[in-house]
């Protein structure tokens, strides 16, 4: 897995806020739930993340929002130290989709489509 992560000793929030095209709280949320993402602390009390932390939020965001993972099931897959592929099955085995998420994917074409009348409109 590579990412295109700068040559850099650290970073600060907002630079691995746009690195990994996430809000700044949701890496701070991510710091509490997996311990393995330690940034030291600048004088100022800024957060700095080093080259390796910045390189795991990206593979917890790709286990969270790319292959469908819980906080839980990523949390368990890291501390197992497994790679996310040997961890899959079948490698490009579509996520089971709920009968939830089936009615969340028609909800929202019902809603695009309720918007494109409403801008025919004005």
């Amino acid at each position: 897995m590579s990412f295109n992560v700068p040559d850099k000793r650290y970073f600060k929030i907002g630079e691995v806020s746009k690195l990994a095209d996430v809000a700044p709280y949701v890496i701070r949320y991510w710091e509490s739930e997996f311990e393995q993402i330690t940034p030291k602390r600048a004088k100022s009390n800024q957060r700095l993340y080093r080259r390796e932390d910045v390189l795991l939020i990206l593979k917890i965001k790709r286990l969270l929002h790319g292959k469908g993972f819980t906080i839980a099931g990523a949390r368990k897959l890291l501390e197992s130290d497994q790679e996310l592929e040997a961890a899959q099955t079948k490698p490009n085995k579509p996520l089971k989709r709920t009968s939830t998420t089936k009615r969340l994917e028609e909800i929202k074409i019902e809603l695009k489509q309720l918007y494109q009348q409403l801008e025919q409109k004005k």
